[in-house]
């Protein structure tokens, strides 16, 4: 295993690109999505797995906290603050962690504009085989920043136990 300080890194300009490619992909596809089917159609995208239905959601993820987007654009809006502080106070990375940040701003900026802007979150992603939550391309780079940030905690060197 390398060390922390021998495992590659990635730089600011790369992260907030990362971050603005995903902010893209999120905002266009929600308003393909919302323009094709806000007749409340469903479209299969992938036969026994995934379709494409519109769903406004209020609310967060789990659609907790119905009803609160003015507190939830609020909340995006100083999450976003601190990545983007987080990046700008730290030019270099290690890969993992700052992959995570860029992908948990993209998430949260996607979100936050959907709440700003409409006051919900354009949600269209539906697992059909499970009873999943819909979800939306800034969902699953939120989850894609979990996965991230628990890569770059297990590449942590381990301290040896003195016990």
């Amino acid at each position: 295993m390398t060390s922390r300080t021998d495992s590659p890194i990635i730089n600011r300009g790369r992260q907030l690109t990362l971050a603005m490619v995903i902010v893209i992909i999120d905002q266009f596809s929600k308003a393909i999505i919302a323009e094709q089917l806000g007749d409340g159609r469903t479209v299969t995208a992938i036969p026994g797995l995934l379709e494409l239905h519109l769903v406004r959601n209020t609310g967060a993820a789990f659609s907790l906290l119905s009803n609160a987007t003015p507190w939830l654009g609020l909340l995006s809006l100083l999450v976003a603050a601190g990545l983007s502080r987080w990046i700008w106070r730290r030019p270099q990375q290690p890969l993992w962690q700052g992959l995570a940040v860029s992908f948990l701003l993209g998430g949260t900026l996607g979100n936050g504009l959907d709440r700003w802007r409409l006051g919900y979150v354009v949600d269209f992603l539906a697992l059909v085989p499970i009873n999943f939550p819909v979800f939306n391309p800034a969902d699953i780079a939120i989850n894609l920043a979990v996965a991230c940030f628990a890569i770059d905690l297990l590449q942590q060197p381990r301290k040896p136990d003195h016990g």
